[in-house]
């Protein structure tokens, strides 16, 4: 912890002119109030409170090294008082010499008031030790409140870490599945399959580390991702988009519209017996990027009921990186199924 004084020239600055009011106004009150000649007047209190105030930057260095963690509380009054005693002795010391080498006459004067500035002296000090308390405490609190904000920092990567991790093999998973199924009934279509996931794989290679990317460059991603399962389910799947221009260079958390897709395909698509459209629709206003994607699906199938890993996933990233997961809504007429993302812009 280095010396809040003697490192900040700004704050040396001030602390110098301080003392220097000190000085003047103790000066201006012994000429006029005490009828002391000027010139004695502003040479003792230039001389005494300006060499008061280089001597007591060392006080810093006693307040830091000693505290009551690493010491009782009658060791550290003992060494504060051995500490002051010795500052104060050097300052009356230096002090009388340097006036009686400027002005010898003012000597007689000097030694008479050797005990009012040892009495000063230590009232001076323990103000100093209170200040310096203070700020180191403020530097303390300041250094916890830097370090609990990278904890969590780092908490809140190493979630985000871990819900993507969820979220790629469970779609790896899915989509060899796919791919073993279609090597014996269709390996043409089988090795289609495998190019466009090499690719979708590259794309979460490449922007892993990046936690926000273009909607732009996340939805050609996804288009990817449902060419995949074109392949898969055929005509069934119809993927429609209908999107803003001007959206395309909103930002947005990666991968985070491949599980709504994911969702769409297994409670929309999967079961479905006639083509299923899953449209996509999205709007900006320079505030806020709001995504739709919505699926037609039979109700009278029997399907699990509450939010898939997926849809919980995108509620907890939305928690971690706005920390607001209503950002996420969900609309269910029991014939059409939507997900609405809200992403802010600012």
């Amino acid at each position: 912890m280095k010396h809040p004084l003697l490192t900040n020239p700004r704050m040396l600055l001030l602390y110098g002119l301080f003392w220097m009011l000190v000085a003047s106004a103790t000066a201006l009150i012994q000429w006029n109030y005490y009828n002391m000649p000027a010139e004695h007047a502003f040479l003792i209190a230039y001389v005494q409170f300006l060499l008061w105030a280089v001597l007591a930057l060392n006080i810093w260095y006693v307040v830091k090294y000693n505290t009551i963690g690493t010491n009782s509380w009658l060791r550290l009054i003992l060494f504060h008082l051995i500490a002051a005693t010795i500052i104060i002795l050097i300052w009356v010391y230096i002090t009388n010499i340097v006036v009686a080498l400027i002005m010898p006459s003012l000597n007689e004067m000097m030694t008479a008031g050797v005990p009012s500035r040892f009495f000063s002296g230590y009232l001076f000090y323990v103000f100093y030790v209170f200040f310096f308390m203070a700020i180191i405490y403020y530097q303390n609190f300041k250094e916890k409140v830097k370090r609990e904000a990278e904890l969590k920092s780092l908490i809140r990567e190493a979630e985000l870490h871990a819900l993507k991790s969820q979220i790629n093999p469970h779609f790896l998973f899915n989509s060899l599945n796919s791919i073993s199924s279609l090597t014996i009934s269709d390996p043409v279509k089988a090795q289609e399959m495998v190019i466009n996931l090499s690719s979708l794989m590259r794309y979460s290679l490449k922007h892993g580390q990046n936690e926000k990317v273009t909607f732009g460059t996340e939805i050609e991603n996804n288009k990817l991702y449902l060419a995949i399962e074109k392949v898969r389910f055929g005509s069934k799947l119809l993927p429609l988009f209908r999107i803003d221009e001007n959206c395309y260079k909103s930002v947005l958390p990666n991968m985070i519209l491949q599980p709504i897709f994911e969702n769409a395909i297994k409670y929309g698509v999967y079961e479905a017996t006639e083509p299923v459209e899953i449209i996509t629709e999205a709007s900006c206003d320079g505030e806020f990027l709001e995504i739709k994607v919505s699926n037609a699906y039979d109700p009278g199938v029997r399907s699990k009921k509450g939010e898939g890993i997926g849809l919980r996933n995108i509620r907890e990233r939305l928690q971690i990186i706005y920390g607001n997961p209503a950002l996420l809504k969900i609309k269910d007429t029991h014939k059409v199924f939507s997900v609405i993302l809200t992403i802010p812009q600012k």
